[in-house]
């Protein structure tokens, strides 16, 4: 028997023992090193925040049970497969927090060489940032904003910031982003300070604050790319004063539909992977559990007791 983490409920989690069948043809037996916790939406699974006309669209690739619960839910996992051709190679897999898995062999990535299996659950993350680049469509010299220092936020001022002559700021309201963005070699600003005059902000805070800051910051003819995911929260947009006058866009980024027809999903995130060899995304990264703590940690987590951007998870290895 292997062991998993489900939400047995809003607010309460549980670890359950869990049979796992022998790998068939075209199978990989999976042994988990490292998952991550992806802050945003995974707290909001665990608060059970969920709205019911977004349980389809919100399933993970091999989640079991349904919001809010019971329900295994979960998307960064990073492994070493045990049986069959790829044996001893470190995998990147959309599954959620447990022991051991099998799936199918087209359901894993290999983690390249030289990104450090503990860095490589970000690649869900990564890749999240990867799409809303390619959303964003940025050009030579755009004048940049990202609001938001969360996981997916910080991933994409990285991105953007690769860009020739381009300006890019990092916003959050908390003073002490500076140093996350300083360790991705991103400008960082708290709100009252940012610059306008802005070709394209993407907004990922998820408040309304941030969405009217984006808005705020934009030049006319901009556009603001939506990261944010509000569950069933009901969110206020200030779509008056001088929002058509100035010729505003406002359009949403969700990863679930890779951004460019040229690209399937598997490409995207070999992209995200191959990213990952920077060091400087270890950054986000600023917070650890082993996997039996998980019950006791999600609470603190999802009420803001804890501050981890990215909280990985450690297994013991067997």
């Amino acid at each position: 028997m292997e062991r998993a983490f489900w939400v047995q409920s809003p607010g309460e989690g549980e670890i359950r023992a869990v049979p796992i069948r022998d790998p068939g043809p075209g199978e990989v037996l999976v042994r988990t090193l490292f998952s991550g916790v992806s802050r945003g939406t995974e707290t909001l699974v665990f608060r059970g925040g969920v709205p019911a006309s977004q349980h389809d669209v919100m399933r993970a690739p091999f989640q079991e049970g349904d919001f809010p619960g019971p329900v295994k839910y979960g998307y960064l996992n990073v492994g070493v497969v045990q049986n069959g051709e790829l044996q001893g190679k470190t995998v990147f897999c959309l599954y959620p927090h447990q022991t051991a898995y099998v799936v199918p062999a087209s359901a894993v990535t290999l983690v390249p060489d030289d990104v450090p299996p503990g860095r490589a659950i970000l690649a869900g993350t990564v890749e999240t940032a990867v799409n809303a680049v390619w959303d964003a469509r940025p050009r030579l010299g755009d004048r940049i904003a990202v609001i938001g220092a969360g996981m997916v936020g910080c991933s994409v001022a990285k991105l953007l910031s690769g860009f020739p002559a381009t300006r890019v700021q990092l916003i959050d309201v908390d003073p002490e982003q500076q140093e996350v963005a300083d360790a991705l070699g991103v400008e960082f600003t708290t709100p009252e300070d940012a610059l306008g005059d802005c070709d394209l902000v993407v907004h990922a805070s998820a408040t309304e604050a941030g969405l009217t800051k984006a808005l705020e910051l934009l030049a006319p003819e901009g556009e603001v790319v939506e990261l944010s995911w509000y569950g069933d929260r009901r969110v206020s947009v200030p779509l008056g004063e001088n929002f058509h006058s100035r010729r505003l866009t406002i359009r949403s980024s969700q990863v679930g539909t890779v951004a460019r027809p040229d690209r399937d999903y598997a490409q995207r995130l070999a992209v995200a992977l191959d990213l990952l060899a920077d060091p400087a995304f270890e950054a986000l990264v600023n917070g650890e559990c082993a996997f039996d703590e998980l019950p006791s940690v999600l609470p603190r987590l999802a009420a803001n007791e804890l501050s981890a951007r990215c909280l990985r998870v450690m297994y013991q290895p067997q």
